[in-house]
C-alpha cells in the first residue's frame, strides 16, 4: 500500500498538467492494469458525465471499482446504466467502501454541500480526488479542503469544463496576446431561461443549505472563466440579490408537479413521467430517501436568490460587473472586455445576435448531449481597437457537450492529448477555491449589505497575476 501511494505521489499527477495519463504510461498500462475509479454520488451528473461517458470513451484504460450512494435504488440504476458489471462494488457509505477497495482515483458528484466531506476523506486515505464544481459551498468547508490537501499531500482536481470549450479558449488566447491591450474592466451577463433556470428551483439546488445559492453552484462556472481569462484573482466583492419570482407560496409546501392542482394551467409544469431516465433514477427511488425531483418552483422552502448583481475588484485592479438572471425568455451570455487598446466582445445564444432559430429546450438538450457532435459551425468574437475599424473573428464551435469542452476536459484528464497546458486550463484546488469564494463573498455581501474582502474568508491571499 505505502509503495503504491509513494508511486502515485512521485508522478505528480495534476501538477504535471494531467491527472492520470502519466500514471498510466508509467505504470498501470505497462503492467496490463487499468486505473481503478470510485464514483461517489449517483445522480444524473455522476451516472452520465462521470459514469457512462467514461465507460464509453475510456474503458480501455479505467474501470469502476465501486459506486457509493446512500440510496440503494440509485446504486442499482447506476450499475446498469453505466454498465460497470457485477464486479463493481455497491456501497452506502465511504467507510464501507474503503475497507474493501484501494482506488487510484475518487470522483465526487454528490450534492454540493457534501463535496468537502468526501474530498477530505479521499485525501486522508492517500487518494487523489476529482470533484464536480463547485468545490464546496462556504468558507469554512473551503478552508478545511485547503488544509487537508496541504496536510496529506494529495491532489484535488476540479472539473471546470467551460475552460475547455474551443470558443472560450480562443478568447483566452486573444487576451493573452493583448489584442486589446491590458484589460481594465469587464461587463458579463448570463441569462438562464424558464426551462433550464427553473429546473434549479425544482431540485435541491433551490435551498441554500445544499447549494450555497446559484452564486456558488452555477456562477462558479462563470467566476472561474473570469479568473482564468483575466489571469488574476478576486480581491473584493459587493453584491445585491433577491428572491422575487420563484418560491414564497406557503400553500405549495410539499407540492410537486405530479400532485399539483394547477398543473393544467401552470407555465412551469414539468411532467417527469415523460423522461424514462428521470423516472428510473429518481421517481422509483424517492421512497428510499424522500428526494423529490419535480418539486414545485414556488414552494416556500426555496431560499436562494433568483436575481443577482455583483461588482468585483480584482487584485490587478480590473473591475467586473456581473449579472445572473434565472427567468429570462432566452438562455445565453454576453461579455465585453474593455482594454487600453480597445474592446473585445463575445456572446453565445443571444437570439437577436445569432442566426440560429432553435427552441430553448432544444438548445439546452444539445448542450448537455454527450454522444457526439451536434450543430458544428462558427461563432463570432468581435474586437474594436481604438481609432480603428471593428473586426469579427469566426471561431469553430460545437454546441454539444458544453461547447465541446466536456470531451476535451476528460481527454486531458485521462489521455493527456495536450503536450503542454499552455493556456493553464487544468484546474486545481486554488482555482476551485477562488471561484467559489466570489460566490460566497457575494452571498455574505447580500446578507450584510457590505463589501467583502476575499482574504477575510480563508487563508488564501489573492494574487494579481496567476501565471
Amino acid at each position: 500500500m505505502q509503495n503504491r501511494r509513494k508511486f502515485l505521489s512521485t508522478i505528480s499527477l495534476i501538477a504535471a498538467g494531467s491527472l492520470v495519463s502519466d500514471h498510466l504510461k508509467a505504470g498501470i498500462l505497462a503492467k496490463g492494469k487499468k486505473l481503478k475509479v470510485v464514483l461517489i454520488g449517483t445522480g444524473v451528473r455522476g451516472t452520465s458525465f462521470w459514469g457512462k461517458r467514461l465507460m464509453d470513451a475510456y474503458s480501455d484504460i479505467l474501470t469502476f471499482d465501486a459506486l457509493v450512494d446512500p440510496n440503494a435504488g440509485r446504486l442499482e440504476y447506476a450499475r446498469n446504466y453505466i454498465s460497470v458489471g457485477k464486479d463493481c462494488g455497491l456501497y452506502h457509505s465511504f467507510e464501507a467502501m474503503i475497507k474493501s477497495h484501494d482506488p487510484d482515483l475518487i470522483i465526487v458528484t454528490t450534492p454540493d454541500s457534501s463535496h468537502h466531506e468526501y474530498v477530505i476523506k479521499a485525501l486522508e486515505n492517500g487518494i487523489d480526488v476529482l470533484t464536480e464544481k463547485p468545490l464546496t459551498v462556504d468558507e469554512a468547508k473551503c478552508q478545511a479542503i485547503l488544509d487537508a490537501e496541504q496536510k496529506y499531500q494529495r491532489k484535488v482536481f476540479v472539473g471546470f469544463n467551460l475552460r475547455w470549450s474551443p470558443y472560450n479558449a480562443r478568447i483566452k488566447q486573444m487576451l493573452n496576446d493583448k489584442i486589446i491591450g491590458d484589460i481594465v474592466s469587464v461587463d458579463f451577463s448570463w441569462n438562464l431561461n424558464t426551462s433550464h433556470g427553473a429546473s434549479y428551483f425544482r431540485r435541491w439546488h433551490g435551498q441554500m443549505e445544499y447549494s450555497g445559492s446559484l452564486l456558488v453552484h452555477k456562477s462558479t462556472h462563470h467566476f472561474d472563466l473570469l479568473n482564468w481569462w483575466l489571469n488574476s484573482e478576486p480581491e473584493k466583492v459587493f453584491a445585491f440579490g433577491d428572491l422575487e419570482y420563484y418560491g414564497r407560496r406557503q400553500e405549495k409546501k410539499g407540492v410537486n408537479c405530479r400532485n399539483c392542482n394547477e398543473k393544467d394551467t401552470c407555465k412551469f409544469y414539468w411532467d417527469i413521467n415523460t423522461s424514462k431516465s428521470s423516472v428510473d433514477l429518481y421517481v422509483k427511488n424517492e421512497h428510499l430517501d424522500g428526494y423529490i425531483r419535480d418539486s414545485c418552483v414556488f414552494r416556500p422552502d426555496i431560499d436562494i436568490y433568483d436575481k443577482m448583481n455583483l461588482n468585483i475588484r480584482y487584485a490587478n485592479n480590473v473591475y467586473v460587473n456581473y449579472m445572473l438572471t434565472t427567468y429570462s425568455p432566452w438562455e445565453g451570455w454576453h461579455i465585453a472586455f474593455n482594454g487600453t487598446k480597445g474592446r473585445l466582445e463575445a456572446f453565445m445564444d443571444v437570439p437577436y445576435m445569432d442566426s440560429k432559430n432553435l427552441s430553448q429546450e432544444e438548445l439546452h438538450r444539445m448542450e448537455m448531449n454527450q454522444q457526439g457532435s451536434e450543430d458544428s459551425d462558427t461563432r463570432p468574437i468581435i474586437t474594436h481597437k481604438l481609432w480603428d475599424s471593428q473586426e469579427t473573428l469566426s471561431v469553430p464551435h460545437n454546441r454539444s457537450g458544453h461547447g465541446g469542452g466536456d470531451k476535451l476536459l476528460q481527454d486531458n484528464i485521462f489521455r493527456n492529448i495536450k503536450a503542454e497546458d499552455t493556456l493553464h486550463q487544468t484546474a486545481g484546488t486554488r482555482d476551485g477555491a477562488m471561484s467559489v469564494l466570489i460566490g460566497i463573498a457575494a452571498r455574505n455581501s447580500i446578507e450584510t449589505g457590505e463589501p467583502v474582502l476575499i482574504s477575510s474568508l480563508t487563508d488564501l491571499k489573492p494574487k494579481a497575476q496567476r501565471f
